[in-house]
């Protein structure tokens, strides 16, 4: 899943973790948190148990 193309370092992280705030109620699980200075992302659960991620 796309988000935050162009963002980088904390801006980036902001509009990822938000993305996920709004898929937590739609029934995805956070599976943790990556940052790595510029780069980070989120991975993710669906409600089968499927990985996908953010960012």
């Amino acid at each position: 899943m796309r988000v935050g193309t162009g963002l980088v370092g904390k801006e980036r992280l902001a509009v990822l973790e938000a993305e996920c705030a709004r898929l937590i109620p739609l029934g995805a699980v956070h599976v943790r948190t990556l940052y790595d200075g510029n780069d980070s992302r989120i991975p993710m659960q669906d409600i089968e148990g499927n990985e996908f991620r953010i960012g």
